[in-house]
């Protein structure tokens, strides 16, 4: 299978990364997680094994890991589309951000072992997760989820809200991925630990 790179993936990453998108599917069929009661938005673990991959394979495995999920979740639980398309596109900055920091400093995902290093790369992420999400969620997923229009959604639901929700998540998916990988050794799986 061809990456978006032009390298193939090896069979060990595409098992891995087929792995990690069943488990994300999983918690998101089980929705393993916590749901805001007024507003209807979810602080979960979905997107935590597509950072996982991100740490492991780089920005391919995050690729593949992220939209075999998508698919997966699409698939066996239609209802959740949307909420699989909007994890998607608010996740993507995240490690898309974390691949973008390894090459600009031309170090490895491992340099991600001091959390140090993934203050900067997070921030920026986080930040860019939240421009994303507030029009994301006010013109597309609130209005076909509640049937509420665009502009009763936005007097309705405070962008802040929004904002909060998407750094909570996107904190919560970057530590936990990181705490599996860096503390609880799912490095020796990865690319760079060979």
């Amino acid at each position: 299978m061809q990456s978006m790179f032009g390298k193939k993936l090896t069979t060990r990453e595409l098992a891995i990364c087929s792995a990690l998108a069943t488990v994300s599917a999983v918690t998101q069929l089980l929705h393993i997680g916590y749901q805001s009661p007024q507003f209807g938005m979810w602080i979960d673990i979905v997107a935590t094994s597509w950072i996982i991959a991100q740490f492991l394979f780089g920005i391919r495995g995050a690729l593949v890991t992220s939209l075999l999920g998508v698919i997966i979740i699409t698939l066996f639980a239609p209802e959740t589309w949307l909420g699989a398309s909007m994890k998607w596109a608010a996740t993507m900055p995240l490690w898309l951000c974390l691949y973008l920091w390894t090459c600009i400093t031309r170090k490895t995902a491992a340099a991600y072992q001091s959390i140090q290093y993934l203050i900067f790369p997070v921030i920026f992420g986080l930040i860019i997760r939240s421009i994303i999400s507030l029009p994301l969620n006010y013109y597309y997923a609130i209005p076909i989820w509640t049937g509420m229009g665009s502009q009763n959604a936005i007097a309705n639901v405070p962008w802040y809200i929004i904002v909060i929700f998407n750094v909570l998540q996107g904190i919560c998916d970057i530590f936990l991925a990181w705490l599996l990988v860096f503390r609880f050794n799912l490095a020796r799986f990865a690319n760079w630990n060979k």
